[in-house]
């Protein structure tokens, strides 16, 4: 059993190295919520809440993140027993969505107890890759930046290459990458941008050959989407319309898609991404793992969840001077030949750098059971 009795809370701030381009909004700088649960005994587990600072890819905010945390998960973590990390979604079930602020902490308590079983926490989950393959989102739409983008990411030898779309900016768009580059897997991603008004459109976009087309239709629809389905040889991937296994489940059913990305922290943390895994490779839906630009703890933990069978897809999970002159883990993920080396050290296999983390640190909290909380 766990006995968690210290939570500390940062928020921080970092500026990317190039802003991050969707057609709902470009991101320059990146906040995020870095906790670390302590236990009695002196173990410590890292969890990162990857929600933005305004609401543009979910409701979740930092700020909500924040308040939910502080005023409803850490009280519950402190007042519950807790024998497992696969339980904590359970426990927290009895407060509706706030599904980052949930996986924040989660996630945290998944590396605490792989820390205490003295194991990696790929094995934990298991996972049983040594390495996981890695592939590159080309965040601009600006035709030669993206060809220029897609080069470098060439030479690094990424395994896959994500571009966003929308309909002031796809086909034309789409035929200029194929021209230059006509067999590299190529996917792109909507973000939501399109309606079954544009099936003529998105039918154009079969002749590029696209391993899928991400979230083309609203956030909240799955019925649409099973629609357009039917109608569209490339295959759909259901991103943010995934916020549940019953969502998943749902898509399934409904053949809403042939592919869904995967993201722990819009699902609600490991243990979900876990049974939404499950479920699809029992369906035979593909899956891959999805990135939120997040910093070094998300992506290690998204590094174990990407050693599981069923992620066949190479990952947004990149190299940590991707989008950082300087990350707060060490050492740093790092893409080598197209892969991300699988740590072999106990828990997420990285370790925050302290000075690091204060230079970028904007708000800080620590919670202690019995002490208010």
């Amino acid at each position: 059993m766990l006995h968690i009795n210290r939570v500390n809370l940062s928020v921080i701030e970092m500026p990317l190295k190039l802003p991050f381009f969707t057609h709902l909004g470009t991101v320059k700088k990146r906040q995020s919520i870095i906790i670390e649960v302590m236990d009695r005994d002196g173990v410590s587990g890292l969890g990162e809440a990857v929600a933005f600072s305004s609401p543009w890819y979910t409701e979740e905010t930092t700020q909500t993140v924040l308040h939910m945390m502080k005023d409803f998960l850490i009280p519950k973590l402190f007042t519950e027993k807790i024998n497992h990390p696969a339980g904590i979604s359970s426990i927290f079930d009895s407060i509706r969505r706030n599904e980052m602020a949930k996986s924040g902490i989660e996630t945290a308590i998944w590396d605490l107890y792989a820390k205490k079983q003295g194991i990696p926490l790929s094995i934990l989950l298991g996972g049983s890759r040594s390495e996981i393959r890695t592939g590159a989102v080309v965040a601009t739409q600006n035709e030669e930046e993206a060809l220029k983008q897609i080069e470098y990411f060439q030479e690094q030898g990424y395994q896959r290459i994500k571009v966003k779309i929308s309909p002031a900016n796809d086909i034309d768009f789409l035929r200029a990458i194929r021209k230059e580059y006509p067999h590299i897997p190529l996917m792109a991603d909507a973000n939501s941008a399109y309606t079954l008004n544009d099936v003529g459109r998105l039918k154009v976009l079969d002749e590029f050959q696209l391993l899928m087309i991400e979230q083309p239709l609203s956030v909240t629809d799955m019925v649409d989407h099973a629609t357009l389905q039917r109608q569209i040889a490339t295959p759909i991937c259901l991103d943010e319309s995934i916020t549940s296994y019953h969502d998943a489940y749902s898509a399934i059913q409904l053949e809403s898609c042939k592919i869904i990305n995967i993201k722990m922290g819009r699902v609600g943390g490991l243990e979900n991404a876990r049974r939404i895994h499950d479920l699809c490779v029992k369906h035979q839906i593909q899956i891959w793992c999805g990135g939120m630009i997040e910093f070094g703890v998300s992506r290690a933990h998204n590094i174990a969840l990407a050693t599981l069978e069923g992620f066949t897809i190479p990952g947004d999970i990149v190299s940590s001077n991707h989008y950082w002159e300087e990350d707060i883990i060490e050492p740093f993920v790092e893409v080598k030949n197209g892969v991300i080396s699988v740590p072999a050290e106990v828990g997420i296999g990285f370790s925050i750098n302290r000075k690091r983390l204060k230079e970028v640190t904007i708000y800080n909290e620590e919670f202690v059971k019995g002490k208010g909380v």
